[in-house]
């Protein structure tokens, strides 16, 4: 007994340490406009120096290695090997923020992707797919917005419905998603979050290689008092800090692909138990900044797998 509540407050310190960086970070972080005219970065006085964080050099290869498909390392500690991009438009979704240039991921996971999008859309609970961040053409570390998206298994989908027509580029650049969470963040907004998005949410958990979706706590907390029929897929959906405005999709680890470290897998059950009430107590709803907290320096590629330096000095497809 004691084991399992000194296991309980470890994961609630860490909880709440996220609850602090939610703080330190925009929850609209995903929100921020792009660029209509994107400019190339500046080269690196030191590109060899091999204190130079990570995220600088892999945010500077804008193709893919041309090397067979491979996620190499874990999801937020990793790169991603033959990179393929998910096409800016498809019958069943479009891609935001080109300019970012973040629609890149392992082939499992564009084909997950579309096959969201065309199955909500063949049942008529979505008219389609805005998609949001995956991965670098190279993956590694970003410069904005994220830990995680490094290996190309993750991909953001924003809870906004995709419109009966074509974006342009400024509306692509410049619209924001909606937020889904009524503003004391303890449920969500009755006249935005539909039975469409309980539906999508469904499609996305049931797919074979999904292993996780990641959702705003008062989003899960919908979808547990609102899902009838089969409830399933609900262990999949977690509760995590930000996700108002749209949600993660992530991936296992392909199979036969010895490089890429899997996560553990999601706790039993629907999730639906008192372990939810933890996310709306007032330390995490309102930490208190500590004053002493300092952000993590960036990860240098000594950090990164071995593999990750071939990736990013190989020829580019």
């Amino acid at each position: 007994m004691a084991a399992g509540l000194n296991t309980l407050k470890i994961m609630q310190k860490a909880a709440l340490a996220g609850a602090l960086l939610a703080c330190a970070i925009s929850p609209a972080l995903s929100q921020t406009p792009g660029s209509l005219a994107p400019k190339p970065l500046p080269p690196l006085a030191k590109p060899d120096d091999p204190k130079v964080a990570a995220k600088e050099l892999f945010a500077r290869r804008t193709l893919p290695a041309s090397m067979a498909a491979r996620s190499i390392g874990f999801y937020s500690r990793g790169c991603l090997a033959g990179g393929q991009a998910l096409a800016t438009d498809g019958e069943s979704w479009q891609v935001m923020r080109l300019s970012r240039n973040r629609n890149w991921g392992h082939p499992e996971l564009v084909a997950v992707v579309q096959d969201i999008a065309r199955i909500a859309r063949a049942e008529g609970v979505w008219p389609g797919l805005l998609v949001g961040d995956m991965a670098q053409p190279r993956g590694g570390p970003m410069l904005t917005g994220h830990a995680s998206h490094q290996i190309g298994l993750d991909a953001d989908i924003w809870l906004t419905p995709m419109p009966q027509r074509v974006l342009s580029r400024a509306e692509r650049e410049q619209m924001s998603a909606v937020d889904m969470v009524r503003p004391d963040r303890r449920d969500v907004d009755t006249t935005r979050f539909t039975k469409g998005h309980i539906e999508v949410l469904r499609i996305a958990a049931r797919q074979k290689q999904v292993e996780r979706v990641l959702v705003n706590a008062a989003i899960k907390k919908a979808l547990c008092r609102d899902t009838r029929g089969d409830r399933s897929w609900l262990s999949k959906v977690r509760p995590y800090f930000g996700h108002n405005y749209h949600f993660h999709v992530r991936i296992a680890c392909p199979a036969g692909e010895a490089s890429c470290r899997a996560q553990e897998p999601p706790p039993k059950g629907e999730g639906c138990d008192s372990s939810l009430d933890y996310w709306f107590t007032d330390a995490v709803l309102n930490p208190v900044p500590d004053p002493n907290w300092k952000p993590a320096a960036p990860l240098i590629m000594a950090q990164l797998p071995p593999e990750c330096a071939m990736v990013l000095n190989a020829p580019q497809q």
